[in-house]
Order: structure tokens, then C-alpha cells, then sequence
């Protein structure tokens, strides 16, 4: 088996746009047409997140406060200290990884908690 892609909700497209561009530094692949607003980002190796602009079931639901104890996607980046340096650039909060691994944990502007790891 092999991922292909995940699929996020998002309330806005265009705040997660940013996020998912400007922060973490994803570029757009095409998309059919769905039926609904997206985005499909490409990812090394072959898989993609696909953002789907639909309500979210889980809006107003608690979750966690650190990423690593809620539902996450777990992405490896080659600069670490680079996304950190983003994030606090964008004013977006992050936790880093309670194993002591070099790993931190954020979320989009809709609360989808994503792990960025050292590759």
C-alpha cells in the first residue's frame, strides 16, 4: 500500500492557501473538478493533501493543545529550523515534539494539527 492523499476540511480556502504556501512552502498540483472548492498540494514521493472547502462536523469540538495527542499528519522537512522561524514569523503557535525527537506541532487556521519533522 501506498498513501496517495489526505484529505483536510477547511472553512477557508484562502487562509489555508496561505498557510499551507507561504508557511510551510507547498506547491499547488491540478485538481479535478469535485464538485466543491479544494486544493490539492504535491508532496515528495507522490502523495498530496487535498484541502476540501466543506463546514467542518468537528467545529467548536475541544482538542488537545499539543498536535501529538489529536488526529495529525506527519510531514518531514529538510530545515526544521526554517519552519519554526515561519511559523513564528506568521504569529502561528507550535508545540515541539514531547519525545524529545526533533519534531514540532502546529495547526492550520481551521485546527487540522499537522507534526513537521526533521528528515
Amino acid at each position: 500500500m501506498k498513501l496517495v492523499h489526505v484529505g483536510l476540511l477547511v472553512a477557508d480556502l484562502d487562509a489555508a492557501a496561505t498557510f499551507y504556501e507561504q508557511v510551510l512552502g507547498l506547491c499547488r498540483a491540478p485538481r479535478p473538478e469535485l464538485g466543491f472548492d479544494g486544493i490539492f498540494y504535491r508532496l515528495e514521493g507522490g502523495g498530496q493533501i487535498h484541502l476540501m472547502r466543506l463546514d467542518n462536523p468537528c467545529t467548536g469540538c475541544h482538542v488537545p493543545e499539543h498536535g501529538g495527542r489529536d488526529r495529525h499528519l506527519a510531514l518531514a522537512v529538510a530545515d526544521l529550523q526554517g519552519i519554526r522561524r515561519a511559523l513564528e514569523h506568521a504569529g502561528i503557535p507550535y508545540t515541539m515534539s514531547r519525545s524529545g525527537r526533533a519534531a514540532l506541532f502546529c495547526r492550520d487556521p481551521d485546527g487540522n494539527a499537522i507534526e513537521l519533522l526533521q528528515s
